[in-house]
């Protein structure tokens, strides 16, 4: 009679414990969610066609281009390649930065951006390099 007792003690227990785990690993997950700060966005280059005209419209187009993120103090934090797409996220302490797009020559060329990250949020910034094509 006591066997018959114990089994299920021993198996409510356990099951009682298993729950905790599961709720303190979502916990963490969750509060990782939450403070995740950086910056995102993506990467054009244009114009893309010698001569623009109304019936042949000629959009920038996605560029995969090479970024350097600065301190404001011009040191590196780090430099990253977007994809093919021209898009990038990267994580970042909340602050202030310079967005340093890296130029292979003399064109195709684009501007340092400033940017603030705040704590909890993805910054949007987008860089349009200019190709050079008039």
């Amino acid at each position: 009679m006591r066997i018959k007792l114990l089994i299920p003690l021993i198996i409510l227990l356990l099951v009682a414990c298993a729950p905790a785990t599961s709720r303190s690993t979502a916990t963490t997950t969750t509060v990782t969610a939450i403070t995740a700060s950086g910056i995102k966005g993506s990467v054009t280059i244009g114009p893309t066609c010698p001569v623009m005209r109304v019936e042949d419209p000629c959009p920038d187009k996605p560029y995969q281009a090479t970024l350097t993120i600065l301190t404001q103090d011009q040191k590196q934090i780090t430099q990253f390649q977007t994809d093919a797409n021209g898009y990038f996220k990267v994580d970042l302490a909340p602050g202030n930065y310079i967005l340093h797009p890296e130029s292979p020559k003399v064109m195709p060329h684009a501007q340092d951006i400033s940017f603030t990250v705040t704590s909890g949020q993805f910054t949007e910034v987008d860089v349009t390099y200019d190709s050079g094509i008039r």
